[in-house]
C-alpha cells in the first residue's frame, strides 16, 4: 500500500516552492530589467534613489520567504515530533542552507544595507566635489559587498529549491507525492 502525502505536507512544500521562486525570480527581474531600465531613464541620483525604494521592497519579500521557510520547517519538524514516521523531515544540506540564507540575509537587511543607504545619502547631499568623490566611492565599496550578498543569496535560494527538489522527487517515488 503506497502512503499518500497529507495536505500539511503539500501546503508546506507549495508555500516553499513559492517562496524561493518568488525570491530567485524577483532579483533575476531586478538585475536584467529593472536596473537598467531606471538608470537609462532617470538620472543618477534620482534612479539611485528609486532603486533603493525598489530593493527596500525587495528585501520584505526576502524576509517574508525566510520566515515562511522557517516557518514550515519548524511545522514539518514538529509535525515528525507528533507523529514520526519515515525519514527525517529536515536534511542536513536543508537546515545548512536555510541557516546560511537567513544569516545574509539579516546581513543584508540589517546590517550592511542601511550602511549603504546612509553612506548613498551622504553622497547626494555632498556640497564639494572632492566630498561627493569620497562618499561615492565609500558608498560604492558598501555596495558592491551587498550586491556580492545578494547574488550568494540567491545562490543559496537555488541550492535550496535543488535540494527541496531532489526530496520532492524521493516522495513521490517512495510514497506516492503527488
Amino acid at each position: 500500500m503506497v502512503r499518500r502525502t497529507s495536505g500539511w505536507q503539500l501546503s508546506c512544500s507549495l508555500l516553499e516552492l513559492l517562496g524561493l521562486m518568488m525570491w530567485i525570480g524577483s532579483l533575476t527581474a531586478l538585475l536584467t530589467m529593472v536596473i537598467p531600465a531606471v538608470f537609462n531613464t532617470l538620472g543618477m541620483e534620482t534612479g539611485g534613489r528609486f532603486l533603493r525604494r525598489v530593493f527596500d521592497g525587495y528585501n520584505a519579500v526576502i524576509v517574508g520567504v525566510v520566515v515562511v521557510l522557517i516557518g514550515t520547517a519548524s511545522f514539518r519538524y514538529w509535525k515528525h515530533r507528533q507523529e514520526p514516521q519515515g525519514n527525517p523531515p529536515l536534511k542536513r544540506s536543508e537546515v545548512g542552507l536555510l541557516m546560511a540564507l537567513t544569516f545574509v540575509t539579516v546581513l543584508v537587511v540589517a546590517v550592511l544595507g542601511p550602511k549603504a543607504v546612509a553612506l548613498q545619502e551622504i553622497a547626494f547631499e555632498a556640497d564639494s566635489q572632492e566630498a561627493k568623490k569620497a562618499a561615492l566611492e565609500a558608498f560604492f565599496r558598501m555596495h558592491m559587498i551587498v550586491r556580492a550578498l545578494h547574488l550568494i543569496n540567491a545562490g543559496l535560494a537555488i541550492s535550496l529549491l535543488v535540494v527541496k527538489f531532489r526530496q520532492w522527487g524521493r516522495n513521490q517515488n517512495a510514497t506516492g507525492f503527488e
